[in-house]
């Protein structure tokens, strides 16, 4: 068979997708497995040993008459026998239309393995992509697993005893941060019980960065400097990771490492917080009201 897997993003959701594409590609030994996904995933997903096709979703705009009838063709031209949408969107749901309504598991109307449950949106991600894939057959979904991703990060010359910090996350919503100055304090934290505090972030984090390392100079600043893989390699190796609610913290976890998420009232980790035996979810409705010494009580080293 040929069978099609979207996932379009945003980068928590991807990797909290990494399970149900395992529990696929058990369930379709054998079978052709491609992903669609947008552009900041197609190197992640290429690596992946889940997929043997990436194709790219470059999510024409409503009027973009060209860049619809390009989807359509590729999408078409693929035969997909079977698809699974762990995106769930109006847009990937639309696709059920566009691709001439092949077996579908998904929420499109008219959809052939359709998921009925009344109780989806107020489901956790992973709880409620598990129950899709229960409805078309799939029983066993394991958790997300980015071993596979994992980069040597030797070169970046770090001793041995890491607290990983994560500052950022989306530009427009600074309601889900929590003040930078707390993670520099958070930092010394960690250098007095002789941990070295690594701040990661991308290129637009680099601000947050500076300022963590000019407050502790003990600190790493690797803000720009790490790829995905490079996360996960960090993950593998890190005594702790803290940080808000943001994409690299759910591929730290997904990586192992031991982890403090921080969340604010924009968001509700019910729904999406990174899963594991060793993740605390700390809350309050605005961040500004959590303390460092109630994030330090969490760390995972004395």
């Amino acid at each position: 068979m040929r069978i099609l897997v979207i996932k379009l993003g945003a980068l928590g959701d991807f990797v909290q997708a990494m399970g149900p594409a395992s529990a696929i590609r058990r369930h379709h030994r054998g079978d052709e497995i491609t992903l669609l996904t947008t552009a900041p995933f197609a190197e992640l997903a290429r690596a992946a040993p889940y997929f043997d096709r990436v194709l790219i979703d470059e999510r024409p705009r409503l009027f973009d008459l060209g860049g619809w009838w390009r989807l359509a063709r590729l999408l078409r031209q693929g035969g997909f026998e079977r698809v699974y949408d762990l995106q769930t969107s109006d847009r990937s749901s639309f696709y059920h239309l566009l691709m001439g309504r092949p077996d579908w598991s998904g929420i499109a109307r008219g959809a052939s393995l359709r998921h009925v449950n009344s109780e989806r949106d107020r489901m956790h991600t992973i709880d409620r992509q598990a129950d899709q894939l229960r409805m078309a057959g799939i029983s066993e979904v394991p958790p997300p697993d980015l071993s596979w991703a994992a980069r040597d990060v030797a070169a970046l010359d770090l001793p041995e005893r890491l607290l990983l910090l994560v500052p950022g996350g989306s530009a427009h919503r600074p309601q889900k941060r929590w003040p930078v100055e707390r993670f520099a304090a958070l930092a010394g934290v960690a250098v007095r019980r002789g941990v070295t505090p690594v701040v990661l972030g991308g290129a637009q984090e680099k601000h947050l960065g500076r300022f963590i390392a000019e407050r502790c100079a003990a600190a790493r600043d690797l803000t720009g400097r790490t790829g995905l893989g490079e996360l996960v390699g960090l993950g593998q190796r890190a005594l702790h990771a803290v940080g808000n609610d943001t994409g690299p913290m759910h591929v730290l976890v997904a990586a192992g490492a031991p982890a403090t998420v921080l969340y604010s009232a924009a968001s509700d980790p019910t729904l999406t917080a990174p899963r594991g035996a060793r993740v605390r979810i700390l809350r309050r409705a605005a961040l500004g009201e959590l303390g460092v010494e109630e994030v330090a009580a969490t760390l995972a080293f004395g």
